[in-house]
């Protein structure tokens, strides 16, 4: 049930009414209303391209306002840049932190707030004064070591000490918790429910529906730049928020339930085997066989070694101990182009660094993959547009424009490029490391929905996630890493997400399936 307008603006903190927000060709926000109140923590939900990201930054001061309002704390404000929304009390911390790592931690927290005496920065009172700030979120750093020597877990939550210098009323945090693992994730979360408890009003952005219902009070939902409706968090289910969001009952997850009950036939020879291979200072000897056919998941905290195991199996680091198998002989992986030629097609985690080349188009990103894998022979021009189309079609990348810039997609789309690309190369195992981080409900469901018709047409895929709860749901087996070995392994269809944690925490033995 959606709340009424008088119960909108019963003690708003910030009120924004009937934003409209146009760019060349495209109304980005359409009559959209945002009411947060202090002392509160709201969710703010949407697909990737639902409009949140513009609706920030109207509050943040970022994008000027073609039409609608914006009110804080009673008094109707125009924000002219974001000094302006800083002004009125709105400060953002965002998901890729904007600090300087080279500074001391106390030097971030109060720059440009830094204590002055005779018209020179007084240093011993600026980190005493930096200190106070930080354990007032609970925070006992020392302030006078550099801050790219901690964890992105402590970075964020220096970024909200800054932001908070300034008293601020309200605090946006946008994807703060993509890149932190689950004890870290908690520890913020002390942080805001400390905030929320002397009245700041606290904007969360996040595609972590689980981490909505454990932290949200309210929630706003946005659907193609109009406003779906603002709820209580307490009066919606998981499926009840996705719906709202797309617009459509989500059925594709629920299908994928059974997927880790898919029986694998493990009597012939894996697809690809690791025997005692390792790289010494990255990752311990480890075993590991995947079978046609089968989801194998590595799960582990972040840190753990889960990259460092799908690199050495696609031959993007070189084992220096034991040996890879594929289909049942050894072969030498040196680089990734050697695991192309034996059928291994790797998706690292950073699609944006190691994954798209931005300045290429769609059609362009596609088919690098099968060019890599001819060498100088060239893929003949219709062959690619046939290449290009049947993924665009298939995998439903948006907009079905293989001339677009893959820069100008959103990132879940991104994302089903990438996968369309090492589709086309027909590979025997496909590697994606975080193929649905940072996405939308929507693109997310459409990804796993592919992994799991795709395994069940034989093909052997390794997934590796940070949400356990989907490594569970895809995979049919779960090796498990800590401090960059393999601990063991797990049967999905055995245990659950607590179990997992606990496996994870707790050194379990080797062979446990």
């Amino acid at each position: 049930m959606s709340l009424t307008d008088e119960e909108m603006t019963s003690d708003a903190l910030v009120a924004m009414r009937g934003i409209t927000i146009q760019f060349p060709g495209v109304k980005a926000l359409d009559d959209v209303d945002l009411t947060l109140r202090g002392g509160e923590i709201h969710a703010l939900m949407g697909e990737n391209g639902a409009g949140k990201s513009t609706l920030i930054k109207a509050l943040t001061g970022e994008y000027a306002v073609d039409a609608g309002s914006i009110a804080v704390a009673g008094e109707q404000r125009v924000f002219h840049g974001t000094a302006d929304a800083q002004q009125a009390g709105v400060s953002t911390v965002y998901q890729e932190v904007n600090l300087c790592a080279n500074l001391s931690v106390g030097e971030n927290v109060m720059l440009g707030h830094e204590v002055r005496r005779a018209g020179r920065i007084d240093w011993r009172a600026t980190h005493r004064a930096a200190v106070g700030h930080l354990q007032n979120l609970g925070l006992r750093l020392d302030t006078r070591t550099a801050l790219g020597s901690h964890s992105i877990a402590v970075q964020q939550l220096v970024a909200i000490s800054r932001a908070m210098v300034t008293e601020a009323k309200v605090l946006v945090l946008d994807e703060p918790t993509s890149s932190l693992d689950r004890g870290e994730v908690q520890q913020l979360f002390a942080v805001m429910r400390d905030l929320r408890s002397r009245g700041v009003a606290v904007l969360f952005v996040t595609h972590f529906l689980d981490q909505v219902f454990e932290i949200s009070d309210r929630c706003t939902v946005l659907r193609n730049g109009r406003l779906v409706g603002d709820y209580p968090i307490d009066e919606l289910s998981p499926g009840r928020l996705v719906s709202l969001m797309l617009g459509r009952e989500l059925e594709d997850l629920a299908a994928l339930s059974g997927a880790s009950d898919r029986p694998v036939d493990r009597s012939g020879t894996p697809v690809v085997r690791m025997k005692g291979a390792g790289r010494k200072g990255l990752i311990e000897p480890a075993d590991v066989d995947v079978y046609p056919g089968e989801v194998v998941g590595i799960a582990g905290l972040l840190g753990s070694g889960r990259t460092e195991l799908a690199r050495v199996l696609a031959g993007a680091e070189h084992a220096d101990s034991g040996q890879i198998e594929v289909a049942g002989k050894a072969v030498r992986l040196n680089t990734p182009r050697h695991g192309i030629d034996h059928g291994i097609a790797y998706s690292p985690e950073d699609r944006r660094a190691e994954g798209i080349l931005g300045d290429l188009t769609v059609a362009e990103n596609i088919v690098l993959g099968i060019q890599a894998r001819r060498g100088w022979r060239k893929v003949r021009r219709s062959e690619q547009d046939a290449l290009v189309s049947e993924y665009i079609a298939a995998l439903g990348i948006r907009p079905a424009n293989p001339h677009v810039l893959i820069r100008n997609l959103s990132g879940g789309n991104q994302q089903k490029v990438l996968l369309a690309r090492w589709l086309a190369t027909a590979p025997a195992l496909l590697i994606l490391d975080e193929p649905t981080r940072g996405i939308d409900v929507g693109a997310k469901a459409d990804i796993q929905s592919k992994v799991a018709e795709l395994s069940e047409q034989g093909l052997s895929v390794v997934f590796i996630s940070s949400e356990l709860e989907e490594v569970l749901r895809l995979s049919q087996r779960i090796v498990v890493m800590r401090e960059h070995r393999k601990i063991g392994e797990l049967a999905s269809s055995e245990t659950d997400v607590d179990g997992l944690i606990d496996f994870i925490a707790h050194e379990g033995r080797e062979g446990a399936a």
